[in-house]
């Protein structure tokens, strides 16, 4: 008899979430699940180099990994980061998909993609455009973030800073992404969309993907896409004051925060 998710302390609030969550539960060793990384499984903090797990989220992890088929963060960081970051060295079979699928961590191996030309110049030129907001720079190596969290006022600087940044990664053969309180200047042809269907050869029985910002939505096309291709799934927001609507509007699960999403992934075991 198919599983069926009564007995869990949260239910999809969605007939294609109960369904994705209940043929996850009924055959998890051909299951992915795929979570975001920052506000996700760790709080949101003022450094990023500050962020860590949240309570309980690695030892979840670590018990996911050898149930679940595939285990994977998509992410916006480096890679190799968010493994140091996370402690995640020895979660077995893990895989990390760092900027947006620039990046491939796999039993302690790193692979990316090669630098965009234009990203040295715009390197040396970003600090002095972004200088008079006051925002600052993070460089992860194959792409550029500007953070206006921590500013005078991070929504108007975030505002004031889009055209411009817009101008000066096309014309390094880069794309701006936006976040909460974050531009991102990345290699083109990289999303959390392809990023996630990257996991999906051959394709897997069940998928859950778990986010907290815009750049999660195309994860969610991602789910709906293998929905289309007969894949249940199940999308999940780790919701929060400043969590886009369109993510919460669309996921089958609305968690607390990685909090909640840490409530999730133990329950699923």
């Amino acid at each position: 008899m198919p599983a069926t998710t009564s007995n869990l302390p949260f239910e999809p609030r969605t007939g294609a979430g109960r369904a994705g969550l209940a043929a996850l539960r009924a055959e998890p060793s051909r299951a992915l699940v795929a979570l975001d990384y920052d506000g996700t499984l760790a709080p949101v903090v003022g450094r990023p180099q500050d962020a860590v797990p949240a309570p309980g989220a690695v030892d979840a992890l670590r018990a996911l990994a050898v149930r679940v088929g595939r285990l994977a963060l998509v992410t916006g960081r480096p890679a190799d980061v968010v493994v140091e970051l996370g402690g995640l060295h020895d979660v077995p079979g893990l895989v990390v998909l760092g900027q947006y699928g620039v990046q491939r961590w796999q039993a302690g191996a790193l692979t990316s993609v090669p630098a965009v030309p234009g990203l040295d110049a715009l390197r040396a030129e970003l600090p002095g455009v972004i200088a008079g907001e006051g925002a600052r720079l993070e460089d992860k190596g194959l792409s550029l973030v500007v953070h206006t969290r921590g500013t005078a006022d991070p929504v108007a600087a975030q505002g004031r800073l889009t055209g411009p940044l817009r101008v000066l990664a096309g014309a390094a053969g880069l794309e701006l992404h936006l976040g909460r309180m974050v531009l991102e200047l990345r290699p083109p042809g990289h999303d959390k969309r392809t990023a996630l269907l990257s996991l999906c050869d051959p394709l897997p029985g069940a998928v859950l993907f778990a986010g907290d910002d815009v750049g999660d939505l195309p994860a969610y096309d991602a789910v709906e896409q293998l929905r289309g291709r007969g894949v249940p799934g199940v999308t999940v927001v780790s919701d929060s004051d400043e969590g886009p609507a369109a993510l919460r509007e669309r996921a089958d699960v609305v968690a607390d925060g990685p909090a909640g999403i840490v409530a999730v992934l133990q329950a699923l075991l």
